[in-house]
């Protein structure tokens, strides 16, 4: 009796076993087929370097701030010299087009972001100079689709 039990125990735990890792798998398939959105966005601002330390802590203390109540996922920033350029870039994570261009127009519209750039730039030279915008479509043989989770 006990050795029945026993291996009808082990019967239902291997069948819900194989129940759940048939619907992993159709969830996989399921993924697999639909098309992945996830593209990211790089940013380069040239920064002059008598005002770095004005425009870092814009971007730390403002902009961030600003970005996050729009859902704007920030992968990671870097400073960079080229040549005799000081650079600021920064990579955004969107789930797709339509939600990026979206959440620049609410970003760009903001009326606070509008005070603090206005209140900044007052502050004397401009913080910016050139600025260049990449969209990066993912690959469809691209080893990481997210770099956020």
């Amino acid at each position: 009796m006990f050795l029945t039990r026993h291996l009808n125990n082990i019967l239902r735990t291997l069948c819900l076993g194989i129940a759940l890792m048939s619907v992993g798998s159709s969830v996989q398939a399921t993924d697999a087929a639909r098309p992945d959105t996830t593209l990211h966005q790089l940013r380069i601002y040239e920064i002059f370097d008598g005002n770095k330390k004005l425009f870092h802590d814009r971007f730390r203390d403002h902009a961030m701030r600003i970005m996050a109540r729009y859902d704007f996922k920030i992968v990671s920033m870097w400073e960079t010299r080229r040549g005799e350029r000081t650079e600021f870039v920064y990579l955004l994570e969107w789930p797709d087009k339509q939600t990026m261009n979206d959440r620049w127009g609410k970003f760009k519209a903001d009326q606070e972001w509008a005070d603090i750039k206005r209140a900044t730039n007052q502050a004397g030279s401009p913080l910016l100079g050139e600025m260049e915008d990449r969209t990066l479509e993912l690959t469809d043989y691209s080893p990481q689709r997210k770099l956020i989770r």
